[in-house]
C-alpha cells in the first residue's frame, strides 16, 4: 500500500514562519531523512513554505501541505537517476500485452505503477508547477539536495534542474525566486 499521508491542509499561516530546531528534528525523524543543508537552513531561518509546499506537522505526522504525491515509504530510499531506469522502462513498454488480455494486461499496468511510484523515491514534490508538472527536492542518495522536474505528464521524463551546467540547489532556486526549468 502506498503511503501518501493525505492529512487535511494546515491552518492558514500566509507567513509560513520558520520552524525551530527542535521542530526540524523531529521532522527529520519522523520522516527518516535529513533535509538537505540550504532546505534545512531555510526551514530555520526563513520559513516552512511560501512559494513551495509548507512542511507542517499534521494528524499523521510531518508532511508537505497539499502534497498528495510523495511517497513516503520510498523517502528514505535513494532517489534514482534515469538512467537507472531506462532499460526496464523499455522492456515494459515492448512487452505491454492487449488491452483483450483483461488479467495480462492488469498485471503489466500494475508492474508498471510500480516502477512510475519507484521513479520519485528519495524526493519530495516540494512544488506543483500546473499541468502534472512538479518540482522535486531529492532527499537521499546521491542527487541529495538536487532539484528535479518531473514532466512525465507530456514527456515521460523527470529532468535534473541546472544551474550554469551544474545541478541546481534548493539554494539556486531560491535566489532564482522559486523558478527555475529544465529548459
Amino acid at each position: 500500500m502506498l503511503n501518501h499521508r493525505r492529512d487535511p491542509a494546515p491552518p492558514l499561516d500566509p507567513a509560513h514562519p520558520p520552524l525551530d530546531e527542535a521542530e526540524v528534528r523531529e521532522a527529520e525523524r519522523d520522516l527518516g531523512i535529513t533535509f538537505p543543508d540550504a532546505y534545512r537552513e531555510h526551514l530555520l531561518h526563513v520559513g516552512r513554505g511560501g512559494r513551495f509546499r509548507a512542511l507542517w506537522r499534521g494528524p499523521r505526522g510531518w508532511v508537505w501541505s497539499g502534497d498528495t504525491d510523495t511517497n513516503y515509504d520510498l523517502l528514505t530510499e535513494p532517489f534514482p537517476h534515469p538512467d537507472s531506469y531506462a532499460a526496464y522502462d523499455d522492456e515494459l513498454d515492448a512487452r505491454e500485452p492487449l488491452r483483450e488480455d483483461a488479467e495480462a494486461w492488469a498485471a503489466w499496468d500494475d508492474e508498471c505503477g510500480v516502477l512510475e511510484e519507484r521513479k520519485t523515491a528519495g524526493a519530495v514534490y516540494l512544488q506543483e508547477g500546473g499541468c502534472g508538472f512538479s518540482t522535486l527536492l531529492v532527499v537521499t542518495g546521491p542527487h541529495r539536495g538536487e532539484l528535479w522536474f518531473d514532466a512525465r505528464a507530456t514527456c515521460d521524463r523527470i529532468l535534473p534542474l541546472k544551474v550554469a551546467g551544474r545541478p541546481a540547489t534548493f539554494a539556486d532556486w531560491r535566489e532564482r525566486g522559486f523558478r527555475l526549468t529544465p529548459w
